[in-house]
């Protein structure tokens, strides 16, 4: 019999003479981890309890008194309840607490269910509704890096492959190219978001519920776009939370390469941006410093969230088909990633809008060695092969570095003799400003080109409102 302080209360062991070892409820127990899904499993049970009357399985004054139980046993929860030694995870827990508030009726809750697919239901709520968190956060770091974007069209500085100086292109467009990684992590969140709106509630253990329950009645009151085909694959299925945790690690990738160029770019060597005080860190022995410690944390978090996806990978890649306990421990991994990205990104947002650029830093760094290519281009336009041409300009560069001297310093002569095509205009090519107008194709570094994007960056922020309340829903 269940007693006030559910000394006695536990969801099974009728088949079992004596009670567990100590040793197995240690590692068994789960609601440290676990106790967030409360909202979500006191919102899956009244749908159920609602359904149960629905059927004819319970009338509807059982049906009406699981439901007004479960709305007290959510006040205590939220009121700060907490759990007992014997609470091995939340829905003991509740169910514990339904037992004190609705009296025996709370024993007919459980008809036709199994924890199996009532974790399973709780896991997709709450991870549906973190998929929706996470959005909006990667949404305000998108518009951080927009607005400073939209402050640099006029700005300049090296892109660099190798990290060799290679072509001049502008500040926005270089911001603008970690914007659209992000953009696409939404698109992957919204798809992840997609697939785990699939109930599994009327699974059962695996073989389905023995009991007329309408399932389209539970997944529309409770928000998912679809009912799981298959009860066998519902309860053992965790693709949704591997899913969102890929999504997860691709964006705490984006954000690790975004403090990459930061920190680098913010150091005195480059100084081509400086931290806001209110993102960064001093030195306990150095008075001087100023660290980027939220960039360096964020480039660290990226490792922590693939430990979490590959964890969860290595533990559902071998398992039978099925519930096994094996699957306790996806929530660990997807709570710690959601965790630790919905810290990330709004300091990372944050910090990007405190940002200053240093303008003259930054074009001072473009030489004209950089326009080599565009010196290539010159002779190619008077008719030259893009082979002789790069041989050509090849060679110029060499004798640019022999003589210490930058490439437009080469006397005149020099540049005849490495080509008959070059003409009183050659040095023209070798202007930064006319190599940013000359990449003015869609998707390059021009004047025009980048002010496309920047429109087509601000499109997309305008619809991401729309995309949150209904992709991510579907």
């Amino acid at each position: 019999m269940t007693t006030k302080d559910g000394s006695t209360h536990k969801l099974w062991g009728g088949r079992f003479a004596g009670g567990p070892s100590p040793l197995l409820d240690a590692i068994n127990r789960s609601i440290g981890t676990d106790f967030r899904l409360w909202p979500h499993d006191i919102r899956l049970s009244t749908a159920w309890a609602g359904a149960l009357g629905h059927a004819g399985v319970l009338t509807m004054d059982e049906s009406q008194a699981l439901q007004q139980g479960l709305e007290r046993v959510a006040e205590r929860l939220a009121g700060g309840a907490q759990p007992v030694a014997t609470d091995e995870d939340i829905h003991t827990m509740i169910d514990r607490l339904l037992h004190e508030e609705a009296g025996s009726v709370a024993s007919k809750l459980h008809t036709g269910r199994s924890r199996n697919d009532q974790v399973a239901t709780a896991s997709r709520l709450w991870t549906m509704d973190a998929c929706q968190r996470i959005d909006a956060a990667i949404r305000d770091l998108q518009e951080s890096l927009l607005a400073q974007a939209e402050t640099l069209t006029d700005a300049m500085l090296p892109a660099y492959t190798h990290l060799q100086r290679a072509q001049p292109v502008s500040g926005a467009h270089w911001l603008l190219a970690h914007f659209w990684p992000l953009d696409r992590d939404r698109t992957r969140l919204a798809n992840a978001a997609r697939g785990t709106a699939v109930l599994p509630l009327g699974s059962g253990a695996i073989a389905g519920s023995a009991f007329p329950v309408s399932r389209t009645e539970l997944q529309q009151a409770l928000g998912f776009a679809s009912i799981s085909p298959n009860s066998i694959d519902a309860t053992g299925d965790r693709d949704f939370v591997a899913e969102t945790l890929f999504v997860c690690t691709m964006t705490a990738v984006h954000c690790s390469r975004i403090a990459e160029d930061l920190i680098i770019y913010g150091t005195s060597e480059f100084g081509f941006v400086k931290f806001g005080d209110g993102f960064s860190t001093g030195s306990s022995m150095m008075p001087q410093k100023r660290n980027p410690d939220v960039f360096e944390l964020a480039r660290g978090s990226g490792a922590r969230v693939l430990g979490d996806l590959v964890s969860m990978l290595g533990t559902i890649k071998g398992l039978p088909s099925g519930y096994s306990k094996d699957l306790q421990d996806d929530k660990r991994a997807l709570f710690n990633a959601v965790d630790l990205l919905l810290l990330v990104l709004p300091a990372m947002a944050g910090a990007i809008a405190e940002l200053r650029f240093e303008r003259g830093r930054m074009r001072a760094a473009v030489s004209s060695g950089m326009m080599a290519t565009d010196l290539a281009d010159y002779l190619v336009k008077k008719g030259a092969t893009f082979r002789e041409a790069h041989g050509a300009v090849g060679s110029l560069v060499r004798q640019a570095e022999e003589a210490g001297i930058e490439l437009d310093a080469l006397p005149a002569e020099r540049f005849t003799a490495a080509h008959v095509l070059f003409g009183d205009d050659a040095r023209e090519a070798l202007s930064a400003e006319a190599s940013l107008a000359a990449r003015d194709i869609a998707g390059g570094t021009g004047p025009n080109a980048v002010a496309t994007q920047l429109a087509a960056a601000r499109a997309s922020l305008a619809s991401a409102e729309t995309r949150g309340a209904t992709e991510l829903a579907r």
